[in-house]
């Protein structure tokens, strides 16, 4: 474990969470946008190699994707610890 005993506050794993859905929502939509455009491709959209266009925005979008999945799952293991360590809850 790389760092042990550190605590995130509930505002922040709430943000945490709200910046990991974002990411998850508006990417796919985004990479729908760079199939559709005609610059990723040499002609026929699937029908034609990809180019550069294609691959970087590619490699931008599923980087961004792994980001945001990962933020996302510490916003609500960081939300979940809050729940099992409160009293009452």
């Amino acid at each position: 474990m790389l760092f042990h005993g550190g605590v995130i506050s509930k505002l922040s794993a709430w943000l945490l969470v709200v910046a990991g859905v974002f990411n998850v929502v508006i990417w796919p939509r985004f990479a729908k946008a760079i199939v559709d455009d005609d610059r990723a491709w040499a002609g026929e959209a699937w029908s034609s190699t990809p180019q550069a266009f294609f691959w970087v925005h590619a490699v931008l979008i599923g980087t961004a994707m792994t980001l945001g999945v990962i933020v996302l799952v510490v916003g609500v293991r960081a939300l979940r610890s809050h729940r099992v360590s409160s009293p009452g809850a």
